[in-house]
């Protein structure tokens, strides 16, 4: 017989009990802090608890006899049965970690037997653990006395139809602690994915002592309003702020979590100055429309296209983003029809992203960034560097940048969105110390500290901590970008017209380049791709950009091989000189680090629209062959480029599955059918140097 119990966020909520022909399991009842009767445990319970936790217990009991004999093994590699690929970690010689997975599932052995299985997301750390053996697993740091304990039952009180300013009531569900005696600090999440299904996330924090409220945003599940994404938040999160400070349970002091659009609303909430707002943990956020989705740079993003579609009705549709015919989906013009030609409706938000085609009041509703003088409350802030909402982080980076150190804490990973969920991103390994234990814990933490004035430590902390790609190996800081690094141009030389997989242009650290123009010729019906999966709703994820930087529409320039390591953090920047035949025309430069075979994979891109160079205000279309001068910001990046390795900067003009190909014509992107080719010139000479200025870290 084997006793495992079962942690989320360092909470206790089932023990299983492994026999040789069954195995019995018994579960907290949350709502009285009681344990049920133990039960035997059958295929659909064990599977319940796979969708809550993302462990089956049943499966690691019918595979026990496996992790056995892989921890038996003394290589630093093996192959389950069932096609699993497991390494051993390094810092660790108890730790087996999963890889090429999501969610994998991590093994701790003691001499020779499987002691916890672990796994994790971007809110939860889940452990299944041998009894007794806490102590060597992330639930240990639970246990230590410098955070809220877990004493509570969660009473669930019903739903609100919370009125907001406009008299629109949104539907907002609580949550308090069991026997509540005293008033308590509220979590407020908001969300467009149903409130009702994020409520297990949460459950650690009701026990811990804090009130949790749910609430859809407007026009999203049972809430009233017309669902206009980003548009009315900021209104939307002060009003209903102001709501729960009111409440009878709530002491005034509130703290807001969510990743992705579950940001975007704390940051809109942020820049209404509300004063009860005292933490925010700020997860993979969404920016502002021109610098994040769904305009970054200008052109309408299509890689988010999958997200609207899951989108248009009340309910969130996932479904609606799995389909195997995006490529013919992308084609269809105008742009403005292809709701209706694809899904057989006409989606009233998609049209009012096509009737505003320059930055105005309307997109001025969604820029939270504008207020970022208003913005107090101490932040939380984690993402990755292929976080397809990254430059969302930077504009959030960007507004705690003169917080007091105590108010403000970065985490940023080799994650895409989603999170601290592998170690493999499409084909492309990180350490086996890229996943974090402990987010989970750092967010309780945070909100103990600023909310419930708890003192432990978690200030005390570095600002910044970041994982350098290429050395696998987590760094801090005092802030972001840090503190050290040292601006250096490399700047664009020769011919940059890619015949071979090396390239013909050349990156030089000085300006003494060999000057001239780079010419190529882009077709809006052939564009350059940029390597995604539609349907898994990740447009920023790393790949292998080798064979598509062999196309003639791509300008390559390449450094020669590295005689040591160098070492990028933060936003880079890339100024060219440009000129094109069109009167309109789009820019997409790519940052990649190329090995000794010459892979070439993608670190950061920037995109820009050439109408929008005078600002998004406005749309000034180009005098077809005038060069123009273009600063363009990359998303950020921490990487080593080894010796031996090559740095590589390659320009072009379309980015298919990125952005919606520019038509070229100059005319209303909603509702041009035509499409002309261009003549594209890059240029470098002594008074039109273009460059790249990349935030090196000194030896």
């Amino acid at each position: 017989m084997e006793k495992f119990l079962l942690y989320r966020s360092g909470i206790h909520d089932a023990t299983f009990i492994f026999g040789k022909d069954s195995i019995q399991h018994q579960k907290r009842d949350i709502s009285k802090l009681q344990w049920e009767d133990i039960d035997t445990l059958t295929v659909q319970t064990a599977k319940a608890y796979e969708d809550v936790y993302l462990i089956n217990p049943r499966i690691i009991w019918e595979r026990f006899k496996e992790y056995e004999n892989m921890l038996k093994m003394k290589t630093g590699e093996y192959i389950t049965l069932w096609g699993g690929l497991y390494e051993k970690h390094e810092d660790d010689e108890h730790l087996w970690v999963e890889r090429n997975k999501k969610y994998p599932l991590d093994v701790l052995g003691i001499d020779g037997q499987p002691t916890a299985f672990i796994t994790v997301t971007r809110e939860n750390c889940i452990v299944l653990v041998r009894e007794g053996y806490e102590y060597l697993t992330p639930v240990q740091q639970w246990k230590e006395k410098k955070i809220s304990q877990a004493i509570n039952g969660v009473s669930h009180i019903g739903t609100h139809m919370v009125e907001m300013r406009d008299h629109v009531k949104l539907a907002t569900e609580v949550w308090l602690p069991s026997e509540l005696k005293e008033k308590v600090p509220a979590i407020l999440i908001r969300t467009p994915y149903g409130r009702m299904a994020y409520g297990h996330l949460y459950d650690h924090f009701i026990q811990r002592g804090y009130a949790v409220v749910i609430q859809d945003t407007r026009g999203r599940q049972d809430s009233e309003g017309e669902w206009i994404p980003m548009y009315s938040e900021m209104e939307d999160g002060d009003d209903t702020l102001h709501w729960i400070a009111k409440q009878p349970w709530c002491n005034g002091s509130i703290g807001m979590t969510g990743a992705s659009y579950g940001g975007f609303v704390q940051w809109a909430a942020a820049a209404s100055g509300n004063p009860h707002l005292k933490a925010m943990i700020s997860i993979v956020t969404a920016g502002t429309p021109f610098v994040d989705m769904p305009r970054r740079g200008g052109p309408l993003s299509s890689g988010m296209l999958a997200w609207a579609f899951a989108m248009v009705d009340k309910m969130f549709r996932p479904e609606n983003m799995l389909r195997s015919d995006w490529e013919e989906v992308l084609k269809i013009r105008p742009l403005r029809e292809i709701p209706t030609i694809a899904l057989g409706k006409e989606v009233a938000f998609w049209h009012k992203w096509m009737d505003h085609p320059v930055y105005d009041s309307f997109w001025s509703k969604s820029n939270w960034y504008q207020h970022k003088d208003k913005m107090k409350a101490p932040a939380l802030i984690v993402s990755g560097w292929y976080d397809d909402n990254g430059m969302g982080t930077t504009e959030a980076c960007e507004v705690v940048a003169d917080y007091p150190y105590e108010h403000k804490k970065i985490i940023l990973g080799p994650w895409m969105h989603s999170a601290n969920t592998t170690r493999d991103i499409h084909g492309v390994p990180f350490g086996n110390n890229a996943l974090r234990y402990d987010l989970d814990y750092y967010y309780q933490a945070w909100f103990d500290h600023h909310l419930k004035q708890m003192d432990n430590g978690i200030e005390q902390t570095p600002v910044v901590e970041y994982y350098v790609v290429g050395d696998h190996e987590w760094k801090t800081a005092n802030q972001w970008p840090p503190e050290q690094i040292q601006w250096t141009n490399m700047y664009l030389s020769s011919s940059g017209s890619a015949n071979t997989s090396q390239g013909d242009g050349e990156l030089l650290f000085d300006d003494d380049v060999q000057q001239g123009v780079d010419c190529f010729i882009y077709d809006p019906l052939h564009p350059a791709p940029h390597l995604i999966d539609m349907s898994e709703n990740e447009v920023a994820v790393p790949e292998n950009y080798k064979e598509v930087e062999m196309r003639e529409d791509v300008l390559v320039y390449t450094s020669a091989p590295l005689t040591e390591p160098l070492t990028i953090v933060g936003d880079v920047n890339v100024t060219i000189y440009a000129a094109s035949s069109a009167k309109d025309t789009d820019w997409i430069v790519r940052l990649t680090d190329v090995d000794e075979k010459g892979n070439s994979i993608k670190l950061a891109d920037g995109v820009f629209r050439a109408r929008y160079r005078k600002g998004f205000h406005q749309e000034v279309l180009l005098t077809p062959n005038e060069v123009e001068k273009y600063e363009i910001l990359t998303s950020k990046i921490a990487n080593t480029f080894r010796k031996g390795h090559r740095i590589r900067l390659s320009i072009t003009s379309s980015a298919d599955h990125l952005i919606f190909p520019n038509t070229n014509t100059g005319k209303d992107p909603a509702t041009d059918t035509e499409t002309v080719k261009a003549t594209q010139q890059i240029f470098h000479e002594k008074s039109r140097l273009s460059s790249m200025s990349l935030p090196i870290i000194p030896n």
